[in-house]
């Protein structure tokens, strides 16, 4: 069981959730495509998350796609009741395994029911619109006319609360004019630094900040500075990494993926290191390099 305690929890929509969750991303084939290699695998890394404690598990319907939306509903069914669901719209897969726009109300309806039949769901927690002017990264352009078919399932019942991934702080700023915001997931880490302000910002009207690649994703985050402190400290510099961004703010909530159940028991462990100001400062620093 992972210690809660030292992570402390935070609001997401209506929900309180622990800020040390999971990412079922690496649930699917390589490149977040098709069928995992073991099903078995994948479905024993769900419920030991769930028994050490995890109540937050973030997805999305073109993770396979369907695949770990599958998997989940395969493992968890019946869920937990104080389980939160997080899960995405606004992307594609192609028949290549390329990430493709898919913003039109039809579209953003199906996804919609598609996560709702694939979970076994009425009634998705939290929807995140996942924003594809970029691939890669935020980019500037309205996301009115994709938000506003969100709201407007929103009001239909179909979804609770809404979120947003991959945009600008212009674009929080747009949508919080729309509707409600219960989070912003944007790719954030101990190197990765862009949302400094961006955090501090939701920080300050508590919205939930929820980093993807917080270990760096594809390209794990190498730093001699990360690796000594680890070594120092008796830890991985995987943990430590983990451990700095739950200090870094109150309102950010983590979501580090994995296949492995090794990796998971790593994971959680970080929540039971404690930085102190002067190991807090030291790790900063690799940012602001």
């Amino acid at each position: 069981m992972f210690n809660s305690k030292e992570t402390g929890t935070f609001k997401l929509g209506n929900r309180i959730v622990k800020r040390l969750g999971y990412g079922a991303m690496q649930l699917a084939g390589p490149g977040v495509f098709g069928p995992p290699k073991n099903r078995d695998a994948a479905l024993a890394v769900l419920r030991e998350a769930i028994a050490s404690g995890v109540n937050h598990i973030d997805t999305a319907d073109f993770y396979g796609p369907h695949v770990t939306n599958q998997i989940i509903r395969e493992a968890l069914v019946p869920y937990p009741e104080d389980l939160v669901i997080v899960t995405k719209v606004g992307a594609k897969r192609g028949a290549d395994g390329s990430w493709n726009p898919a913003f039109s109300r039809e579209e953003l309806t199906a996804a919609v029911h598609d996560n709702r039949r694939n979970l076994g769901i009425d009634v998705l927690d939290v929807v995140n619109l996942r924003i594809m002017f970029e691939v890669h990264h935020p980019a500037e352009g309205s996301i009115e006319a994709p938000l506003t078919v969100l709201a407007d399932l929103q009001r239909q019942g179909l979804v609770r609360h809404i979120g947003l991934s991959n945009v600008t702080p212009a674009q929080v700023d747009e949508a919080r004019r729309i509707c409600e915001i219960v989070c912003v997931q944007n790719q954030y880490n101990l190197a990765h630094r862009a949302d400094d302000a961006l955090i501090d910002e939701l920080a300050r009207h508590s919205i939930a900040y929820v980093p993807f690649f917080p270990l760096g994703g594809f390209t794990p985050l190498q730093s001699s500075t990360l690796s000594n402190v680890a070594a120092r400290l008796g830890a991985t510099p995987m943990q430590l990494a983990l451990a700095w961004l739950l200090r870094r703010a109150p309102n950010i909530l983590l979501i580090p993926g994995t296949s492995s159940l090794a990796h998971l028991r790593e994971n959680l462990a970080a929540s039971q290191l404690t930085l102190s100001p002067e190991t807090f400062a030291e790790l900063d620093g690799i940012g602001a390099g």
